[in-house]
């Protein structure tokens, strides 16, 4: 009876010592600072993973943008460490590789952002453009999110941005129609793209004339993002539409948003622009209706992409010449050196130049990447209804 007890007690002694330990690695965790940014802008990132054998972390910080693995350090409290060169100002993302699990999330940054199906930590390097890309002290803006009515007679929503002071103002805005890629939704920009915060920052110092920016969702099959519609919960996927669907409704958009909102109606009042898919519905559409926008924005755009046997991708040479003709204020083309999307592109001018058509051409480096097209909105939406 004795020994029974003196067992009892070891193991009553033994799981009280576990119950310590587990609270002590829960409180390790939520103690680590990750990211830490210095002072001189490099950055250290941590992970509590004492059992791990190796840890990989997978960043944008350096080669152009594209993401990378760098080897981490485990120091002698089982925590692992990479600490950064000087970074320049910029916002960038990153996730953990742990023993072959990837994909895994930094526990002690709370700030996530998703693209398509992946989700990633992200931090903010303060500077020019770093600024940029954070909430600052300025007069905000609204996002909202919206159900229309559009032309395939089933509601869709849409993320719309409304500049600060139009809920109480009475005077009508120029609209931005802004384009998610293949895999992205209505939230696309307005989550991993920085919208409100771009357009609040540009607005508040002058930079950009106040607008609205609607975001749509420019995969037909699906009404909205993953689990926002009565279609539930499906595990986002490379989803898309460039079977000519989504740019013979467009015009039904256009006509919502100017019967909801008070908009300037008129050609020289719309832009439109998008970032790979998007940037290929961004020259359909504008070449499909001249009219409509007088400025365009080709933002690594998937040129040549579409179901050539769609009438609606046909003929598009002439109906180029259709949409010059009408001299568009602004057609700005931009793609980073090392996007796989780059020769398109480079054949897309070529079709332009030969016909002595007027463009902006923008080049930067790195490849098909969130950085370049947060980049590329700012500079664009600088430049547009001057």
């Amino acid at each position: 009876m004795k020994r029974a007890l003196t067992l009892i007690a070891a193991f009553m002694l033994l799981g009280s010592i576990a119950e310590i330990q587990a609270q002590q690695n829960l409180w390790q965790a939520e103690r680590l600072v990750s990211p830490e940014i210095h002072d001189d802008n490099s950055v250290t990132i941590r992970l509590y993973a004492p059992n791990a054998e190796k840890v990989t972390l997978i960043t944008d910080f350096t080669d152009n943008g594209n993401a990378m693995p760098l080897s981490m350090t485990r120091n002698d409290k089982g925590v692992w460490e990479y600490r950064s060169e000087v970074l320049p100002s910029e916002l960038y993302y990153y996730w953990f590789n742990v023993d072959g699990i990837d994909h895994v999330n930094d526990p002690a940054n709370s700030y996530v952002m998703r693209d398509v199906g992946s989700q990633m930590n992200y931090f903010i390097v303060p500077g020019e453009r770093g600024d940029l890309y954070a909430a600052q002290e300025v007069p905000h803006g609204t996002m909202s999110k919206v159900w229309a009515q559009v032309a395939d007679g089933r509601e869709r929503r849409m993320t719309i941005y409304t500049p600060a002071g139009y809920e109480e103002g009475k005077g009508r805005y120029p609209v931005l129609y802004l384009l998610h890629g293949m895999g992205g939704d209505e939230d696309a920009w307005s989550a991993t793209g920085r919208v409100a915060e771009i357009m609040d920052n540009l607005i508040a110092t002058g930079k950009a004339e106040p607008m609205i920016v609607v975001m749509t969702n420019g995969c037909t099959k699906h009404v909205a993002a993953p689990g926002l519609s009565h279609e539930g919960m499906w595990r986002p996927y490379m989803s898309g539409s460039m079977d000519g669907t989504f740019e013979a409704m467009f015009p039904s958009i256009v006509e919502w948003v100017d019967d909801h909102y008070r908009t300037i109606a008129k050609k020289h009042s719309r832009a439109i622009a998008g970032l790979s898919m998007g940037g290929f519905h961004s020259m359909q559409i504008s070449k499909e209706y001249p009219s409509m926008f007088d400025y365009v924005g080709l933002f690594s755009a998937a040129i040549f992409r579409g179901d050539e046997s769609v009438a609606i991708y046909n003929d598009l040479e002439a109906k180029l010449t259709r949409q010059f003709d009408k001299a568009p204020a602004l057609y700005w083309i931009a793609i980073g050196e090392e996007d796989f999307l780059y020769e398109d592109n480079v054949r897309y001018r070529g079709l332009l130049d030969k016909a002595g058509y007027d463009y902006i051409y923008r080049e930067s480096t790195g490849g098909h990447i969130w950085r370049n097209w947060r980049i590329y909105l700012a500079e664009y939406a600088q430049l547009i209804f001057k």
